[in-house]
């Protein structure tokens, strides 16, 4: 059995002084040394840092995913050589975003696309996030606008209607040749330069003349693609009827067999205003006649050149002519034409259409209730326009071409009530 130490007695007094604590031990060498301090400040750091990267990564994904301020699709030009902070600007001014640019911009380094923003016009959806609105921008997947251009205008209509087009920017420099341009629906971005669009269309009229040139029937009656494209725009000028411009066709392919004057009015109003396209007006009985290399009652065979753009389906019909023995055509009152292979038969059409027309006028005559007597009226010069169409068979032995004066006005082609007359030979 142990012994205790003994106890020696305290006064009171030294019983309530607190007995003494021992020091503190002390720190060891390893823990004084500058390179576990040194570390021990880096691990800490570290860990704020880390936690720091992870608050800021939640925050910037929970911003960047967010849905945007826009109530409905909108499209938005972003100017060229605009930077990151013009670009955030635009994009809050038209109410795509709503984060100040310094967002923006983090949000552009975040996604890796510093280099990569371009220029254009972006259609950005409804509620579209940051993230997808940095994306649309980075793809650059601009908005398309479509343009078409109807069949049967001439290169200067055409241009024309380029220049109007606000579109499209700079100027042409050269009214390209009639016959080159392909009538189409087309595609650009806004800012594509005038120029381009031109050489787009001319590119793609060369692939189809192409490819249809190779298909052709090689019975017809044309030596080259490029009276191919002549002989289709005269055919796109006479009808706008898919059903009727393979027969159409095989009238003037049949006449240019037969040796046969093509006699189309159409080439008459080319050979008066050339690339204007239009002549305002009916045609005059001495215009029928007038010199010109263009007017088909006056030259043998094709025009010299086309007389508008034609359109992949009259080049079709043309290449390709429905396999009949037709020498006219004329309108029938409904839109529509009659075809005969002899003149006969076609002056018995002409007399019905002028029939029909006349009944027509008479009944939008409205009678008066007093009618005042009459008046002479002078005698029209000789140079005025024809209504009607001769009816007398000509005295040449090649008949001249059905006049269409009911047709339906083309896009670009002003058409009159009443028919041009017809040459008397």
């Amino acid at each position: 059995m142990s012994e205790r130490p003994p106890i020696s007695p305290r006064s009171p007094r030294a019983a309530l002084e607190p007995e003494q604590v021992p020091p503190p031990p002390r720190r060891s060498e390893r823990a004084r040394n500058p390179f576990v301090v040194v570390g021990n400040a880096i691990i800490t750091i570290l860990i704020l840092a880390m936690i720091g990267a992870g608050a800021s990564y939640y925050y910037g994904k929970q911003i960047l995913e967010a849905p945007g301020p826009l109530t409905e699709d909108k499209i938005v030009n972003i100017p060229s050589r605009a930077g990151k902070r013009d670009i955030s600007e635009v994009l809050q001014r038209e109410g795509v975003t709503n984060v100040n640019p310094w967002i923006f911009i983090g949000g552009v380094y975040a996604l890796k696309a510093s280099s990569d923003l371009k220029p254009g016009e972006y259609l950005f959806r409804k509620n579209a996030s940051l993230r997808d609105v940095i994306g649309t921008i980075v793809e650059g997947k601009v908005v398309q606008h479509a343009i078409t251009i109807p069949e049967g205008l001439t290169s200067e209509q055409i241009v024309a209607r380029l220049s109007d087009n606000g579109i499209f920017a700079g100027t042409v420099r050269e009214i390209p040749r009639e016959g080159t341009l392909l009538p189409e629906t087309y595609k650009f971005p806004r800012g594509t330069t005038r120029d381009q669009v031109i050489q787009r269309m001319q590119q793609a009229q060369k692939r189809v003349l192409a490819e249809i040139w190779e298909r052709r029937n090689p019975d017809i009656p044309i030596k080259s693609p490029e009276q191919l494209v002549t002989l289709a725009s005269i055919v796109e000028k006479e009808t706008g009827r898919a059903d009727e411009r393979s027969r159409v066709a095989a009238v003037f392919t049949n006449r240019l067999r037969q040796k046969i004057k093509l006699q189309s009015d159409p080439t008459i109003i080319y050979g008066l205003v050339g690339g204007k396209g239009t002549l305002g007006r009916p045609i005059r009985r001495s215009e029928i006649v007038q010199p010109s290399p263009y007017n088909t009652y006056v030259i043998e065979g094709l025009p010299p050149g086309p007389i508008s753009n034609p359109g992949r389906a009259s080049l079709e019909a043309t290449a390709n002519p429905a396999r009949t023995r037709d020498l006219f055509f004329v309108a029938d009152g409904t839109g529509k034409h009659t075809f005969t292979e002899t003149y006969d038969a076609h002056q018995k059409n002409v007399a019905k259409l002028r029939a029909l027309e006349k009944q027509l006028q008479n009944d939008k005559v409205e009678p008066a209730e007093e009618p005042a007597p009459a008046a002479a009226a002078p005698a029209a010069p000789a140079d005025d326009t024809n209504p009607t169409a001769a009816t007398n068979p000509p005295a040449a032995a090649k008949p001249p071409a059905a006049k269409r004066p009911a047709r339906p006005a083309r896009q670009g082609e002003v058409r009159s009530n009443t028919s041009p007359p017809v040459v008397q030979r």
